[in-house]
């Protein structure tokens, strides 16, 4: 049982219309948190202020022009007639304000009162801001009242009080928690209109459900709100929540030695040299994950001269990296990478090498990429002196999928 004694945050609204806000001050979640108590919402018209017999609030702009501005004496005694608690803000809405965002929501939940002034007409006379603390706005466009991003603003700063919403967890994956638009989501029945639910979601493997959330986050997010990854990316003040690493390794084509790629045992007169099985993409992948969070490279943790990695199997070396990463709280969205060589064709092999990659590192077919291609006969790749792999891998900070 959610018991309050006091209302978190007291929203006092200065409306010429309190009539607009009846009907959703008592409906849903908005509704049921004002019933329990979690805030308070009142309403005051500046009408009721005027002392001229018509009771009038607005009048014609000095200077000329269209339109009616609302007059100060009005507003400036509802706001004063009101009580005043210690931490309050006085907000006009007006599209000339900062553009309301899960971030400004977030700072007025630290508020114990929230002053609304709504504007109308073709706006208030400027000396009303001498009142106020914060201008706010909907966004970059007109309305014909201020109630209306006001109930907005209210909508937005009261589902985050405690209470509101049953689990507070639910709050966190939401569009803009993150920075990112949420992920799709879908209910019964599995298939409607041969449009069929995502495998991985009806998978039960909660790994595999969380990795694919966060990548349809990114990915979505990219295509529709690109603007929102610049944002973060321009944030100095921010931690940042994704890496980019880039990897590369070249071994040498010798007699004897098997040629190892991927993990994958291929056919061929030449094997690679290295102190392990030489498998350079593996160690090209390796090299970009520590590299993503310049933590050295494989040489560090793996060093020639060490006798326990000799022969070593880098696909559990791989398994000890990717350990590493995610001790560091990141975890992997994606991986890019090719192999240079100009024999044996590597072509028919690629899937046998995305699947062991895959496994080790629990990612999905579509988290690995990896082409092969030749060096035209140039360099030590295209004499076949030895063979070459590039890498390059997306990390994402755990806490954000």
């Amino acid at each position: 049982m959610f018991i309050l004694t006091l209302p978190l945050v007291r929203f006092d609204l200065i409306t010429l219309f309190p009539e607009f806000f009846d009907s959703p001050l008592q409906s849903g979640l908005l509704g049921k948190a004002l019933a329990r108590g979690i805030a308070e919402v009142h309403c005051l018209n500046p009408r009721d202020f005027t002392t001229d017999k018509h009771h009038r609030v607005d009048d014609e702009p000095y200077g000329g022009g269209v339109g009616m501005l609302i007059k100060p004496e009005p507003i400036f005694a509802a706001v004063e007639s009101l009580p005043v608690l210690p931490r309050r803000a006085v907000l006009l809405m007006t599209p000339q304000g900062k553009t309301m965002n899960q971030d400004l929501f977030r700072t007025f939940t630290d508020l114990e009162q929230l002053v609304i002034i709504c504007g109308h007409y073709e706006g208030v006379d400027e000396r009303v801001l001498h009142l106020v603390t914060q201008e706010v706005s909907l966004g970059d466009f007109v309305l014909t009242c201020g109630e209306i991003p006001a109930l907005a603003l209210l909508n937005g700063v009261i589902r985050l009080l405690p209470g509101t919403v049953g689990k507070a967890e639910s709050l966190k994956a939401e569009s803009f928690e993150a920075g990112l638009l949420d992920y799709p989501q879908y209910t019964r029945p599995a298939v409607f209109r041969d449009w069929q639910v995502p495998a991985v979601l009806r998978s039960g493997n909660h790994g595999e459900i969380d990795r694919w959330r966060r990548d349809q986050q990114l990915q979505r997010t990219r295509d529709r709100r690109p603007d929102l990854l610049e944002d973060r990316s321009a944030s100095a003040s921010e931690p940042m929540n994704i890496r980019i690493g880039n990897g590369y390794d070249i071994h040498r084509l010798v007699p004897g030695r098997p040629l190892i790629l991927g993990g994958v045992k291929i056919p061929h007169e030449l094997g690679l040299e290295g102190h392990s099985d030489a498998d350079v993409l593996t160690h090209a992948i390796m090299d970009a994950l520590l590299g993503a969070l310049s933590l050295g490279d494989i040489g560090h943790y793996f060093p020639p001269t060490d006798p326990q990695w000799a022969g070593a199997d880098s696909l559990k070396l791989l398994a000890q990296v990717n350990q590493l990463v995610q001790d560091q709280g990141w975890q992997i969205s994606n991986i890019d990478s090719v192999v240079v060589a100009e024999r044996p064709k590597l072509k028919p092999h690629l899937q046998a090498m995305g699947n062991q990659l895959c496994g080790v590192l629990q990612l999905r077919p579509d988290q690995v990429g990896i082409k092969a291609t030749t060096n035209e006969k140039l360099g030590p790749e295209g004499r076949e002196e030895g063979i070459a792999a590039h890498a390059v891998v997306l990390l994402v900070k755990e806490e954000q999928v």
